[in-house]
């Protein structure tokens, strides 16, 4: 009997790709034109406001049973309830923008809000986020249960709130009502060739903790050091020695690194510096080596400061996020539906990679799976890094995503 009911559910899922094959081939043209218009008019992390309703209006002329906005700012949930009975299954897509000027870009879809574009991809999530969305309101009578497509505002962080994007839309709700069962996301990548999905294996993105450092110092004559103590001197010895926290007190097939990304200090040539102030990053895959970094800078700083008569402050800055991590058990249940679009070959295992997400917020409260969604073209030259000037994506990506998308979702509903 369990052999029938799964050899029945094996031909319903490829009477069904069919079906979404030729729905999706016929929505070409609107995927490519949607993901230009939201190239076109990026908007900053918490400043979502015509990202959002555009996508509102968009559920909301698809027949959605319910489309709430303005969660967490302007973040956007889409639910869908199917014909069939079913469990609850979340889709996510991010929605905002980074603060980076694509003006000497040529192409003519390039943005036309000076200074913002759409330089990690997040045109591409929505964009595939929509067109799945499409599909299933039209096969809604055959999709066995409800799915939850979250819009989510401010991935890309912003500095003046305690709580934004992933948390935020978690504190007000996002995962209730209905709550998922599981949940699901893609993050372009273009090092991968369009038409093929990336995925790893437990870890995923790195864990992302930020670090503000001051060393306190005395100001005196240039001409006459000894009467002071040089934080500025202080601070390149504390910033070497930083370095070898990774090289001499973490296990060597432990990846780690603590960049310091920003210092400043001192008031003129001829002063010896009295304060200096460093910005920094931490990213790993261990929540034990998470915690053993804050023991071990903390230690660095009192001596390499007590050494020259310095001393130090220290904050581990929040949000912070914890590892994007892919449930073994999960994910293996979930490739034989991208295999299915895409191909074994399609389906590309990669190693974890140290860029961080808060989709592991997430995580934290269902069980999840992110995948790389390729959208390089090596032929075409799209080879360019996440957030630069020139990124673009091969707009192939879009059908493969929404196909592959679409199959994800409904094999994890009909299990």
């Amino acid at each position: 009997m369990k052999v029938l009911i799964l050899l029945a559910a094996s031909l319903q899922a490829q009477s069904l790709d069919s079906i979404i094959a030729k729905e999706v081939a016929a929505m070409e043209q609107k995927l490519i034109e949607t993901r230009r218009e939201l190239h076109m008019h990026p908007e900053l992390s918490n400043q979502e406001s015509l990202t959002g309703k555009f996508i509102a209006d968009r559920l909301r002329a698809l027949g959605f049973d319910e489309v709430k906005t303005n969660v967490a700012g302007h973040g956007v949930i889409g639910v869908i309830q199917g014909g069939k009975p079913g469990p609850v299954v979340a889709w996510r897509a991010d929605i905002d923008a980074l603060p980076i000027d694509e003006s000497a870009f040529d192409v003519p879809y390039r943005s036309t809000n000076k200074g913002v574009k759409h330089a990690c991809g997040h045109d591409a999530h929505m964009t595939v986020a929509l067109g799945v969305a499409e599909v299933f309101s039209r096969i809604r009578k055959d999709l066995p249960g409800t799915v939850k497509f979250i819009f989510q505002p401010a991935e890309e962080g912003v500095s003046n709130a305690e709580f934004f994007g992933a948390a935020l839309m978690i504190k007000e709700g996002a995962m209730q009502n209905p709550r998922p069962k599981a949940i699901f996301a893609f993050h372009v990548s273009p090092m991968i060739e369009a038409g093929k999905i990336g995925y790893a294996s437990g870890p995923f993105l790195a864990s992302v903790d930020s670090v503000n450092i001051s060393v306190k110092g005395k100001k005196a004559h240039g001409a006459f050091p000894q009467e002071g103590t040089d934080a500025l001197v202080t601070a390149a010895q504390c910033v070497n020695m930083l370095q070898t926290i990774h090289s001499r007190r973490i296990s060597t097939m432990d990846p780690s690194v603590l960049t310091m990304g920003t210092i400043s200090g001192g008031d003129r040539s001829n002063v010896v510096a009295e304060s200096v102030k460093m910005e920094g990053t931490l990213r790993t895959f261990s929540e034990a080596t998470r915690e053993s970094y804050r023991t071990y800078v903390k230690q660095t700083l009192q001596g390499c400061t007590g050494i020259s008569g310095a001393t130090y402050e220290l904050e581990w800055l929040q949000p912070s996020y914890p590892v994007t991590t892919n449930p073994a058990g999960l994910l293996e249940a979930t490739l034989p539906s991208i295999r299915r679009i895409v191909g074994i070959e399609g389906a590309t295992r990669m190693a974890p990679q140290m860029g961080g997400e808060d989709f592991s917020l997430f995580q934290k409260e269902v069980p999840g799976v992110m995948f790389w969604l390729g959208v390089g073209n090596e032929a075409r030259g799209i080879r360019s890094g996440l957030h630069t000037a020139d990124f673009d994506i091969d707009e192939v990506a879009l059908l493969v995503g929404v196909k592959t998308a679409a199959a994800i979702l409904l094999d994890y509903l009909s299990r």
